[in-house]
């Protein structure tokens, strides 16, 4: 069995975001050589996610208005991880709603994705860089 690893890096200007990240994963399975095997893809900040769903712009825009309601941003002050000086505890909590990692079959070399499947990186505590892991394992 053969591994390949790769990170991709992010740098949104806004707070919070969606990025496609489908085609950076498939240019890493293809850098890997790898035709039959998995692809683990995890954020590695905590304030951010992976997480697999559709393309589609009014969706997204429902994933952050929802993610708004469940764990707005204001009052910065009505979370306790808020009082060490951060204002991102409402970053926590989404990153730990929409998940931290995926994993996707390969086959045949290319990643085994459903219809309408794409792999999105998730920022929710945004302007700063960020980085996802891509590990890819098999044969």
């Amino acid at each position: 069995m053969r591994s390949y690893r790769k990170e991709l890096w992010f740098h949104l200007p806004s707070r919070r975001g969606f990025v496609n990240i489908t085609p950076q994963v498939g240019e890493a399975l293809r850098e890997s050589g790898i035709r039959e095997g998995l692809c683990l893809i995890n954020s590695m900040h905590i304030t951010s996610s992976v997480f697999i769903n559709d393309d589609e712009h009014g969706l997204h825009a429902d994933f952050d208005r929802w993610l708004e309601t469940l764990a707005p941003h204001e009052p910065t002050d009505s979370y306790d991880h808020n009082r060490t000086g951060e204002d991102n505890a409402d970053a926590h909590l989404k990153r730990q709603i929409m998940g931290r990692e995926v994993v996707v079959a390969i086959t045949e070399g290319r990643l085994d994705l459903g219809t309408w499947e794409q792999v999105f990186y998730g920022e929710f505590d945004g302007r700063r860089r960020k980085r996802v892991l891509v590990k890819i394992v098999g044969e």
